[in-house]
């Protein structure tokens, strides 16, 4: 009996490090939406500061897998992104598995509203798609979303 309880403890503990672990190296949805948030009053305080920002990932707008993305709400042209894409139509980008997401984001995207979609990509520095949630919005004439991913 001491032994079975011992056990489920141990497990217990793995899995509770195990989650700690996984969450130190990857992004959650929440800190998505923290980084979009402050990304979106970066651009109404400075527009050009914050897209610099952003192409560089300074002052926080890079963290492990997250990372801001911006783009032309009036012509799709993909303003910041610190990887790549970068002065590409955002309207042609598609996931890894054909999921036109830049056109649904171009479709969809609203001022004040947070929206998100899902999509296949792989991580900065991988060539695997996983399947990415990123939350988007318009902000003045911008689009900016961050993404995380799911697994």
């Amino acid at each position: 009996m001491l032994r079975k309880i011992a056990f489920a403890v141990s497990f217990a503990v793995i899995q509770v490090l195990t989650a700690s672990v996984w969450a130190a190296d990857f992004g959650t949805a929440e800190e998505a939406k923290a980084m979009l948030e402050r990304a979106v009053a970066a651009v109404k305080e400075d527009k050009a500061k914050a897209l610099d920002m952003f192409n560089n990932g300074e002052s926080g707008f890079k963290d492990r897998d997250l990372y801001v993305w911006c783009a032309n709400a009036s012509d799709g042209i993909v303003t910041a992104q610190p990887y790549m894409n970068k002065g590409k139509q955002l309207r042609d980008i598609k996931g890894k598995h054909g999921a036109p997401f830049g056109e649904t984001i171009m479709q969809n995207a609203t001022e004040g509203t947070i929206k998100e979609t899902t999509y296949w990509w792989p991580r900065p520095g991988e060539e695997e798609p996983l399947e990415k949630e990123t939350f988007y919005t318009k902000v003045g004439d911008q689009i900016c979303g961050v993404g995380c991913y799911k697994k």
